[in-house]
């Protein structure tokens, strides 16, 4: 049976409590126990997929082909655990399930309310994601505690730690300790007061108090949050900023949160080897840099892109380099000298997206990249944008388009569309749920830039899309100079592109690796690519 540990957060939201989550779970690994994951949303969007990249940032996407919340990419990777639909849960979904239990007759005519059956299906939802062989399970709250849609979730968290028992269960509560803003050190506990208290109001009392600041918590604030909110003063941990995410476990084993959380709930303790966490985390301070322009839709928010960033981080710290990433907007090379933008650079990334915003300033991008032989990695959109380039520019088909560009109530010319929308697929509406999504196989070919990469036959990669490289177009392409180098192997789609015989790393993919990258064991495709723009240097 699995012991569970809930965090929640108070006073302010984006504290921190994924990196937290996904810190501890490290932690508990480490120690030899079985850890998985689970992330309450309460948003009513069924999952993350249709939601403002500007909002909410990255959509993460499981091998199982779940849309959900980028704290999902910091619990794999931190961790190294491989998770799916169950691991997020969101508001949306527990309403859609009472309700569709309602019309089955399921509640045999009782009147549904909040108490009980909403927070019944919570609690379901809580041991459906703890699944066999599980020694913790670790459930985030999003939001902050207070939030009228929150309230749903802290009572099913009362009722299960009450159901559950002493030992059995315990609760993490991460707030902020701001300082004055006159620069003076005191630092203000008033707010965390609050928060324990509002979570007392609940029925809920926290194990441990977790505490996000500027620097170290001092004794002065440590005893006295110790008085105000009834919890132990060993048992108040400081979380400081750092400047790498993955140090905060360092942080937390310092204070000794994972044994204590491991006496707590009666799990064996042995001393977590971190030696190898270490060595990852040095790595990222080497002299020798590698500069990566990324050119993204969504650049204005560092979220948006974030399984790319780390995997990016995970391959160059692999290969004794500190990273150097820089995000240009598309949209900011649509017009004027875009290679006086990109100049200097060791390698381009084009990620994902959707629509026709900046895609021109991809496209412009890509053929920097490929006319100046700098290495390139196109992910997704950048696999679709690097098939139009080539074909404007190489095939001299100069109105290629994606039918992506096009306006629903626009006659589109279907042999423009380079990048389409099959036969099978027909009208994708409505938006959530119609994309090509999770792991999919493909089939490398000997020989390839990919194939060497990976240095396997057959891959499996998670996928988000719509579009495809139209399956008309493919020999024309293959004749002008652009290598399939990768295919589904049962409905022969494109999965992977490259320039052939052009001595160049030119390399995109239809999928989405940076989603399987793990800070021990980086994405072969990044390393490849990392290898290549240091030999750029």
């Amino acid at each position: 049976m699995s012991k569970y540990i809930f965090i929640t957060g108070g006073v302010v939201s984006s504290l921190g409590k994924g990196v937290v989550s996904a810190s501890l779970g490290l932690l508990l690994r480490a120690c030899g126990l079985q850890v998985t994951f689970l992330k309450f949303d309460p948003y009513l969007n069924r999952d993350a997929g249709t939601m403002n990249p500007y909002q909410h940032g990255e959509v993460f996407v499981t091998e199982d082909g779940a849309e959900t919340d980028l704290d999902l990419g910091h619990y794999e990777r931190f961790a190294d655990v491989t998770l799916g639909r169950r691991s997020n849960v969101t508001t949306g979904q527990i309403y859609g399930a009472v309700l569709e239990r309602e019309r089955q007759g399921a509640y045999e005519g009782a009147t549904v309310q909040v108490i009980p059956h909403v927070v019944d299906a919570i609690k379901d939802a809580i041991l459906d994601a703890s699944g066999d062989d599980v020694d913790v399970t670790l459930v985030e709250l999003g939001g902050t505690i207070g939030d009228i849609e929150g309230m749903p979730f802290i009572e099913a968290i009362r009722q299960f730690m009450l159901e559950k028992g002493k030992g059995e269960a315990l609760l993490l509560h991460l707030v902020l300790l701001p300082g004055l803003l006159t620069g003076g050190s005191e630092l203000k506990t008033k707010p965390a007061q609050h928060s324990a208290q509002k979570l007392r109001e609940c029925g809920l009392h926290m194990d441990f108090l977790l505490c996000r600041t500027e620097g170290p918590v001092t004794k002065e604030a440590r005893d006295k949050l110790a008085l105000h909110t009834n919890v132990r003063a060993e048992r108040v941990i400081g979380v400081p900023d750092v400047k790498l995410i993955y140090n905060v476990p360092f942080k937390l084993h310092e204070q000794g949160l994972d044994r204590m959380i491991c006496t707590e709930l009666g799990l064996p303790y042995s001393e977590p080897d971190l030696s190898a966490w270490q060595a990852f985390s040095d790595a990222m301070g080497a002299e020798q840099e590698v500069r990566i322009v990324a050119v993204g839709k969504y650049s204005g928010n560092a979220d948006a892109y974030k399984s790319l960033g780390e995997a990016l981080l995970h391959a160059a710290a692999a290969r004794g380099a500190r990273l150097v990433l820089d995000w240009i907007e598309a949209e900011t090379l649509e017009s004027g000298d875009a290679e006086a933008v990109l100049r200097g650079y060791d390698g381009l990334v084009v990620p994902g997206g959707f629509g026709l915003r900046g895609a021109m300033g991809k496209i412009r991008a890509i053929q920097w990249a490929r006319e100046g032989k700098v290495p390139y990695l196109g992910l997704c959109y950048g696999l679709q944008c690097a098939v139009i380039e080539f074909a404007r520019n190489v095939c001299g088909a100069q109105d290629a388009i994606s039918a992506e560009w096009a306006t629903d109530d626009e006659d589109v010319d279907l042999d423009r569309c380079w990048v389409t929308l099959l036969d099978n697929q027909g009208k994708a509406t409505p938006l959530g749920g119609t994309l090509r999504l999770g792991s999919q196989p493909c089939r490398l070919e000997p020989g390839s830039l990919a194939r060497d990469a990976y240095g396997a036959d057959l891959i499996d990669e998670r996928h988000r899309h719509r579009y495809e490289v139209n399956p008309d177009k493919v020999r024309v392409l293959e004749n002008c100079g652009l290598r399939i180098s990768g295919r589904h192997p049962e409905n022969r789609l494109v999965e992977v592109i490259e320039l052939s015989e052009s001595g160049q790393w030119f390399v995109a993919t239809q999928a989405h690796p940076e989603f399987k990258s793990r800070p021990l064991r980086p994405h072969p495709l990044f390393l490849s690519f990392i290898d290549a723009a240091m030999e750029q240097k």
